[in-house]
């Protein structure tokens, strides 16, 4: 899988631009606040159809501009595509021209793993970290994951709104009832697909971190939920039903899962070093990048934006290693030069993207 265009049109600080890409290493470099992220995020943004780190749609839009326009083009072993995703008023998707009615249409058609220098916070930060990395992965590989956990999040909007009118206007406990039966239907299918996706990982991370540590460092993942099966949720939500009345919202539930890693059998989290802490995330997104393989049989394309600062020569080196036959897009603000790769580098500057070599 990769991607051989993409084409800015009033996108962040890109007025017209058009970047072409080679099947392996591309290199975009430049001080900071140039741009070179915006082509990060907008690869993302056609692969997932949101930002990894705009809040509202609109912060994507050029400054005194009323839309924007992201198109990329892509090919894969067995079909060629294009996603068009136009942002104005509201946002419109676009399939190969034929407009999407639900975001889990376009989920799937490109597969990407990030590195940004805030992944550290998947491990260092809340839950809501490591909740969003899992949603990430596993909605490129099952779309239907995506859609079960929206109408769960639905639900648990709803289900709070009613708690508060329970409190404040004395509404009937007894209709509780349809939103806990609602919560417990998705929530069984949301942990089916996060324990999967858990175990793979697990599966693979072990050997992954082996080798990044010369074998010096066990690493394990530990799945955290209330929510693995009907009958425990059931009765949690229940026996927290006063509680979460006086709250306003719903304590427990598969919006609170964590899962959290052990670095020979103690909790990063609370012991990690800082180096440690980052071995453990290239770990972490390494095994991501093996499952994605194994599931569609073809590598997804890896973005790497300015994460290579962020990794001492060690860990640059055995990454690179690893990314042999991957289309891979690394932003930096020094030009990286590595030997016997095909690489193509740009210089970017200003809403501009200049062509510095031909791939050899």
């Amino acid at each position: 899988m990769w991607i051989n265009k993409i084409i800015l049109n009033n996108f962040r600080n890109y007025q017209k631009e058009i970047i072409e890409l080679n099947k392996n290493l591309n290199i975009f470099y430049g001080e900071n606040a140039q741009g070179k992220t915006n082509i990060i995020e907008a690869i993302f943004l056609c692969s997932m159809g949101k930002s990894f780190r705009a809040k509202k749609d609109t912060e994507m839009i050029q400054l005194e501009k009323e839309s924007a326009t992201i198109e990329v083009f892509y090919e894969k072993s067995d079909r060629c595509g294009k996603i068009k995703i136009d942002i104005g008023n509201k946002k419109n998707i676009y399939f190969n021209g034929i407009k999407l009615k639900k975001l889990s249409e376009l989920l799937g058609s490109i597969n990407v793993v990030i590195f940004t220098p805030d992944d550290i916070h998947i491990l260092k930060g809340g839950p809501q970290n490591r909740r969003r990395f899992l949603d990430i992965m596993i909605s490129q590989l099952k779309p239907n994951y995506m859609y079960n956990l929206n109408l769960y999040l639905k639900t648990i909007e709803e289900r709070n709104h009613y708690l508060r009118q329970i409190r404040e206007e004395n509404k009937s406990e007894e209709l509780l009832e349809i939103w806990d039966e609602k919560l417990i239907e998705y929530s069984e299918k949301i942990y089916s697909y996060r324990k999967e996706f858990i175990e793979k990982i697990q599966e693979k991370i072990i050997k992954i971190h082996n080798q990044v540590t010369d074998n010096k460092e066990e690493i394990k993942i530990v799945y955290q939920t209330d929510c693995e099966n009907k009958e425990k949720y059931k009765r949690i939500l229940k026996e927290r039903r006063k509680l979460d009345i006086i709250k306003g919202y719903t304590t427990k539930g598969i919006h609170r899962d964590d899962f959290t890693i052990y670095i020979n059998d103690k909790d990063l989290g609370i012991y990690g070093s800082q180096g440690q802490h980052r071995t453990a995330i290239l770990s972490l997104k390494m095994a991501e990048l093996e499952i994605i393989y194994d599931e569609i049989g073809e590598y997804p394309i890896l973005l790497l934006d300015d994460f290579m600062s962020e990794l001492d020569e060690k860990r640059r080196k055995h990454l690179l290693e690893k990314i042999e036959n991957i289309q891979v897009i690394i932003t930096c603000t020094d030009k990286i030069e590595l030997e016997n790769k095909n690489i193509l580098i740009y210089n970017v500057r200003d809403g501009k993207v200049i062509k510095e070599n031909q791939e050899f």
